[in-house]
């Protein structure tokens, strides 16, 4: 089992950035790939970013490749997402989400966070 709880989201304009964290609880956390996705108003949760249990490897959505930056500290069980040059279009409810395989598709994680809300003002 594992509990994560995300922080770090708020209001911003665009341009600006925002660093999301997850911190997750358990001592299994180095075992897990783990991801974030956004879901906006009316719209399907989407895939943003992916890293695999020893982070060497990521996955970016088109949409976010070259501004988001997914990075994990397995001893200090966090996953991290550093937005920068951010867009109205980021515009979301943020999810830390962990599985047992390096994917893209929200149906491959078994644990979610609870959420963090990031407004990019234009």
């Amino acid at each position: 089992q594992v509990q994560l709880v995300e922080s770090g989201g708020g209001l911003v304009q665009a341009g600006g950035s925002l660093r999301l964290s997850c911190a997750a609880s358990g001592r299994t956390f180095s075992r897990y790939a783990m991801a974030w996705f956004r879901q906006a108003p009316g719209k399907e949760r989407e895939f943003v970013a992916a890293i695999s249990w020893s982070g060497v490897s990521t996955n970016y959505a088109d949409s976010v490749k070259g501004r988001f930056t997914i990075h994990r500290d397995n001893a200090k069980t966090t996953v991290y997402l550093q937005m920068n040059s951010l867009k109205p279009e980021d515009t979301a409810v943020y999810y830390c989400a962990a599985g047992d395989y390096f994917r893209s598709s929200h149906t491959e994680y078994r644990y979610w966070g609870q959420g963090t809300q990031v407004t990019v003002s234009s």
